[in-house]
């Protein structure tokens, strides 16, 4: 059990918290500010990098991906800088993939020169929507127009260019996500994040979800069929859905977020931001500390970690369970035994392949299409 992270690899995932607005149906740790002394930043994620690379040595990175926020507000120079020492620290897998999320309204053409030059080969767009009157709702300052140029502008720049739409938002119809999922497939985009709107609490939509404001939101039917209609577009389009919100063509899966969904071993710096990293044979959540200014001061002190937790045997094994099943493919039984100490039920798993829900192929287990539309109760039964 104390190689485990070796069946899913290592990768890198550096936070930035800075946004030029708060999307009000965002709960992610992001902060609106005016001004970022990037450089006295850079320096702080190279001494948390430092700090974690006495402790993983020789580690080989498969990964590294730049969240938020809004990554694209970062300076070229900074992420420069980052990928730089990451080099330094640790040996680099062939091909290692470094993504980096972007927001249209935040792209420009030298600025994404500059991060190709950095060693970035993939780009993730918040893309959201393709009309300006829903951008205009979810609180997003691009244009559709803006959007397209963007993509152009990467396109331009990277191989491998991905962008995020949600779906189920206030007013649409099922033609309309039809013909929005349609347009976006003929752009010739090789990965597509596509998520049903969550409203959350603690962001503005929840807030205004209580008061009764946030009108037209699609009832659950009409949300399942917009569900399986994002499958059967995807799929004839030669996007696979390789995990329940995420369709890829061949060769183009995010491989950082498949090392989460495999639950592999993760580094994480950066404002708020969590990891999962084995030391000395037992594997470790890692959290840093949320607000920006807090993890700044902490980070140049010598340590921002607000917590480094082992975890027991069953805590990853459920952990395992929950990531791996949200993926295609699915997950190893005995994985899961050696994890946990013990088998999961089977005669739970056969209930549920009864249903239609799982599939069991000697040692790997997976949802089946309809289990996917209902995982939260097939995790909730396997885990009673």
């Amino acid at each position: 059990m104390s190689e485990d992270w070796q069946n899913a690899g290592f990768g890198i995932y550096v936070h930035w918290p800075f946004c030029e607005s708060k999307c009000p149906y965002c709960d992610f740790n992001s902060h609106v500010t005016a001004n970022v002394d990037q450089a006295r930043w850079l320096k702080s994620y190279v001494s948390e990098l430092e700090r974690y690379a006495a402790l993983t040595p020789g580690r080989v990175v498969g990964s590294v991906f730049f969240g938020g926020g809004t990554p694209s507000l970062m300076l070229p120079e900074t992420v420069d800088g980052i990928l730089n020492t990451i080099r330094r620290l640790w040996p680099q897998a062939n091909e290692a993939e470094v993504t980096l999320e972007a927001n249209p309204g935040s792209i420009e053409a030298d600025r994404f020169r500059g991060y190709a030059m950095a060693g970035v080969n993939r780009v993730s767009m918040g893309f959201q929507a393709m009309n300006d009157r829903d951008l205009r709702r979810l609180g997003r300052l691009h244009s559709v127009k803006e959007a397209m140029a963007a993509f152009d502008i990467a396109r331009n720049q990277f191989e491998r260019v991905s962008f995020d739409l949600i779906y189920a938002r206030q007013d649409q119809t099922l033609p309309e996500w039809e013909a929005e999922l349609t347009r976006a497939l003929d752009l010739a985009v090789d990965h597509l994040s596509l998520y049903q709107l969550t409203v959350e609490d603690g962001t503005a939509f929840g807030d205004r979800y209580k008061r009764g404001g946030l009108k037209g939101l699609p009832d659950q039917d009409l949300a399942a069929d917009m569900y399986e209609l994002t499958q059967e577009v995807t799929a004839a389009a030669g996007l696979d859905c390789y995990e329940v919100s995420n369709h890829a063509r061949d060769g183009a899966r995010s491989r950082h977020n498949v090392l989460y969904w495999r639950y592999g071993d993760y580094i994480g710096v950066g404002p708020g931001a969590h990891g999962r990293v084995t030391l000395d044979g037992r594997r470790h959540a890692t959290e840093a500390y949320r607000m920006p200014g807090d993890w700044l001061h902490r980070a140049e002190a010598g340590n921002a970690d607000k917590l480094r937790d082992p975890l027991t045997g069953p805590e990853q094994a459920q952990e395992y369970l929950l990531m791996g099943l949200r993926l295609k493919e699915g997950i190893a039984l005995s994985r899961f035994a050696d994890l946990n100490g013990s088998a999961l039920c089977q005669a739970r798993m056969d209930e549920l392949v009864e249903m239609d829900l799982l599939k069991q192929n000697n040692d790997l287990l997976a949802v089946t299409d309809q289990g996917r539309m209902v995982l939260n109760a097939v995790l909730d039964k396997l885990l009673e």
